[in-house]
């Protein structure tokens, strides 16, 4: 199959992608449903370009909430790709209308490879990459038509089209996937790459996900056993994360599955019973996580909120306290973006009851990520 070759990319840019000055304007919001409210933020900092994604879905359904971030390398493309889409393929797989939300995630995850390849693939890759226009994006959907027949086989209504790049592979860059779903009192957590979810229970910060990083002992048998290998904390001396959404020219071993390949889109999923001793929920990139840990970040947020009631004017401190002065020791330098997630009380049930044991996270005890 034809790969498309991007510039070679690294997870960490080189010091020449460095602003002159870093770009502080942020994009935040607010919203909120009967059971949770949320704020977010997200900034440039000193990246020369923006390559977060995020997406905040109070009503997925009328029981679900959905937060996740996508944090890019090599290009933004893949991450917004996955802020418009992979929230709706959980949704529309069978399986969470079967209520196994587990599964629903694992396929959502894996179908963001597949529906990037091909014509159609590439040509909403173009368009979401500022490479073509969304008109033209439009003309030349009109143009190289579904194949006859395929349009009714694919129940997500994602047909393939005929065309000059039917035989694209799939984008060299790609995106860590780091995503919430909360539904009813259970909260559902899936992660591919080193952006980060914690929770606060008590003031005690909990990680719901772990950083896929080649120094892991898993992840580095399954590269080496895919053919690849790890020079200076990096696969193939490369790419310093070990499951990621997109990074095609990884996953091209044509005798393994996907959830094989050297790096795959294959999500760590935990689900965990919440309960009123839950404060409050944070995903984030690890622009953050390079900054602060899991407990320093739950710490900062609880000392705000002491003072402020507005969450993405907390997640904006965050970032601004994580923003490096100058670009001289790498951290603090990386885009940065947050979600935090307050789950509102019940009032009318307040001695709820434990998790079970199986469900119970263990406490943070990480310290900032490295940024090598």
């Amino acid at each position: 199959m034809l790969v498309i070759k991007d510039p070679v990319h690294m997870k960490k840019k080189e010091m020449g992608t460095y602003l002159s000055s870093p770009k502080t304007d942020k994009l935040s919001e607010d919203g909120e449903n009967d059971k949770v409210r949320y704020g977010l933020s997200s900034m440039q900092g000193w990246r020369a370009t923006m390559e977060d994604a995020h997406a905040a879905i109070l009503d997925l359904d009328d029981k679900t909430s959905f937060f996740g971030v996508y944090d890019g390398h090599g290009g933004k493309v893949v991450a917004k790709f996955c802020a418009k889409y992979l929230h709706q393929q959980v949704l529309s797989n069978e399986a969470y209308g079967a209520g196994d939300i587990e599964t629903s995630l694992q396929r959502a995850f894996f179908r963001m490879d597949d529906m990037m390849q091909g014509q159609r693939g590439w040509r909403e890759l173009a368009v979401l990459g500022d490479k073509m226009n969304k008109f033209s994006g439009m003309i030349e959907g009109f143009i190289w038509s579904p194949r006859s027949g395929d349009a009714n086989n694919q129940p997500d209504n994602w047909p393939l089209e005929d065309g000059p790049h039917s035989d694209f592979a799939g984008p060299t860059s790609g995106c860590t996937a780091c995503v919430a779903l909360i539904k009813d009192k259970k909260l559902f957590v899936a992660n591919a790459g080193d952006s980060r979810c914690v929770i606060s229970r008590k003031g005690q910060a909990y990680n719901l996900s772990k950083d896929h990083k080649p120094d892991l002992e898993v992840e580095k048998e399954r590269i080496l056993k895919a053919g690849g290998f790890i020079h200076a904390g990096r696969i193939n001396g490369s790419l310093n994360l070990t499951r990621a959404i997109g990074d095609m020219e990884f996953k091209q071993n044509k005798f393994l599955p996907s959830e094989k390949q050297m790096v795959t889109a294959d999500p760590d999923i935990n689900t965990l019973d919440l309960c009123d001793d839950d404060d409050f929920l944070v995903v984030a990139c690890d622009g953050i996580w390079d900054c602060m840990s899991s407990q320093q970040l739950v710490d900062f947020i609880h000392e705000q909120l002491k003072s402020e009631t507005k969450l993405s004017t907390v997640c904006e401190k965050v970032v601004d306290r994580c923003l490096a002065p100058d670009t001289a020791s790498g951290e603090g330098c990386d885009n940065m973006t947050i979600i935090l997630v307050q789950f509102k009380k019940s009032n009318n049930n307040p001695s709820e009851p434990e998790p079970e044991e199986e469900t119970k996270p263990e406490p943070s005890q990480d310290e900032p990520s490295s940024s090598s």
